[in-house]
Parts: C-alpha cells; sequence; structure tokens
C-alpha cells in the first residue's frame, strides 16, 4: 500500500514539475512574440518619420537580429521541454526511468 502512495507522489511530483515547465516555455514563447512585435513596430515606425524606404528598413540586420538570436534560444528551450520525440521517441524518458530503477535493485 505504501508503494502505491509513493508511486502516486512521484507521478504527482513529476507532473508537476512537468505543468511548469510548460508554463515557463508559454511565458517564454509569449514574451518572446510580444517584444520582437514592439522592437519590429518600432523600428518601422522609426523608420518611416526618417522618410526611409522599405527596403531600407527591412534591410536593417538588426531587425532580423533579435529574432534570430533570442529565436535559437526559443528552439533550445522548446526542445527542453517537449524534448526529440523523432529522435527518441514521446515515451524515452518513461522507459529511462524505470531502465535505471530496475537497475538499482
Amino acid at each position: 500500500m505504501e508503494s502505491d502512495n509513493h508511486l502516486q507522489e512521484q507521478k504527482y511530483i513529476r507532473a508537476k514539475r512537468r505543468v511548469e515547465d510548460l508554463k515557463g516555455y508559454y511565458w517564454h514563447l509569449a514574451i518572446y512574440v510580444l517584444v520582437n512585435l514592439f522592437l519590429t513596430g518600432s523600428q518601422i515606425i522609426d523608420g518611416i518619420t526618417e522618410d526611409k524606404s522599405f527596403n531600407e528598413i527591412f534591410s536593417d540586420f538588426g531587425l532580423y537580429g533579435v529574432w534570430a538570436l533570442w529565436g535559437i534560444g526559443l528552439a533550445i528551450h522548446t526542445f527542453k521541454v517537449f524534448g526529440f520525440p523523432f529522435f527518441m521517441g514521446n515515451d524515452w524518458e518513461e522507459r529511462k526511468i524505470k531502465e535505471y530503477m530496475n537497475n538499482q535493485r
């Protein structure tokens, strides 16, 4: 009976950690989009007020640099949260946990 309670507690802890990871990822994604849209909008408005052409406004690396570099960080966060299902399979983590638990016996 105590083993079942311990197993349930472990499942709860893993599920709670997963939910916290997802919550952190969604906040990261939302902030990424909002900040980059704000920066892009201000770059466009600044270009318009300075009478820059469409090409001049959108050929500035600064406009894409933040999107790209932060995007790399977001991609890493995505793989950390969602894993590599195409490489390791969706249940890879659970199988590894069971494997290590069996090896400890």
